[in-house]
């Protein structure tokens, strides 16, 4: 089967960062689902591993943790699913991922595709959805009131495909205020579209331009992108006893000046219930047949940004060089292989 792999952790200009390859086919066992690959999106976890994972010596890395397609064989103990079943899942990044003609993936953590979208909007949803979905309801529990502060939430990094879906889900299903952060026309346009209430621009300081809106302090902070950049400032506008979540990789973190607001700090990784085969890894599945419904009533939309063609090194190269910019502006897919 056709694929993109890479043996050595490079920088997205080398020749070898990413390269056209041929692997053996696949065979489902367990619980897996063998599904045939019509779109994938790229994440920004994607150029993360690229840069920091190196595979055993001659052997092949294959990046990819988003997809839509088809299932086309069932492991032996699989019930979830049957060969034709159109899927969409964000996989497990312990395993070969999703750049490739034929994927093999854990079916507890898969979801039907939403009938309303073709492959590309479809994959580029379920990271970026469980991502969000877990952040906002399990980690931060945004249905459950903060006493006192302002029934708001504050998204850093707002145009990025996380954020993208997180601002839709605090609107229609937590009924917060959402305030956005972003700082191009384009991107503020972008977050109002998904419904942000309020946007504000992340390169000037946040507490003074939250106070502005004279709605309160929020009591909900979520911050995708930049984290220890803004942290103080976090810390000066979240209400007391708020509930901080954040999703990227500071080198540091600093959560001490939280204490005297007694505010709670959540990591959310989505890859977390497959990594560790948590007892309730399969939530993901259902999150993700939830979210299919969500999209199918209208409730929520696709975050895609750009389709970049056919999946193949070189279009997988463009879409790493425009992440690691961050210039992004939601999710970037890739459809199809080249004939």
């Amino acid at each position: 089967m056709r694929a993109v792999g890479y043996q050595d952790s490079l920088a997205i200009d080398a020749a070898d960062a990413l390269v056209d390859i041929q692997r053996p086919k696949p065979v489902a066992a367990g619980r897996d689902l063998l599904v045939q690959i019509q779109a994938v999106s790229v994440n920004p976890v994607d150029t993360k591993v690229r840069r920091r994972a190196k595979p055993e010596a001659g052997d092949w890395k294959i990046l990819g943790y988003d997809a839509s397609g088809t299932v086309v064989a069932t492991g032996p103990d699989a019930t979830l699913f049957q060969p034709g079943d159109t899927v969409f899942y964000a996989g497990d990044i312990t395993r070969q991922g999703t750049n490739a003609e034929l994927h093999l993936v854990d079916e507890r953590i898969v979801g039907r595709k939403p009938k309303s979208l073709d492959w590309a909007q479809a994959a580029a949803l379920p990271l970026t959805a469980i991502t969000a979905w877990e952040a906002l309801f399990d980690r931060l529990n945004v249905r459950q009131k903060v006493p006192g502060a302002a029934e708001a939430i504050l998204i850093i990094g707002g145009a990025g495909g996380v954020a993208s879906v997180a601002i839709q889900l605090a609107r229609q299903l937590a009924g917060l205020t959402v305030i956005a952060t972003a700082s191009r026309p384009e991107t503020r346009d972008w977050v109002r579209a998904l419904g942000a209430h309020h946007v504000i621009d992340h390169s000037r300081p946040l507490a003074e331009q939250v106070a502005a809106l004279g709605i309160g302090a929020p009591g909900f902070v979520f911050s995708t992108t930049n984290t220890d950049r803004h942290l103080a400032e976090i810390v000066e506008l979240i209400a007391p006893q708020g509930r901080f979540g954040l999703i990227d990789d500071p080198v540091t973190l600093d959560i001490m000046p939280f204490k005297r607001k007694s505010v709670s700090v959540h990591w959310e990784l989505m890859f977390t219930r497959p990594m560790f085969h948590t007892a309730d890894m399969g939530a993901q599945g259902v999150l993700l047949n939830e979210v299919a419904r969500l999209v199918d009533e209208g409730t929520l939309r696709t975050t895609i940004g750009e389709n970049f063609g056919p999946i193949g090194a070189a279009n997988l190269k463009r879409a790493h060089a425009l992440i690691e910019s961050g210039q992004a502006r939601g999710k970037i897919v890739l459809e199809g292989f080249a004939a």
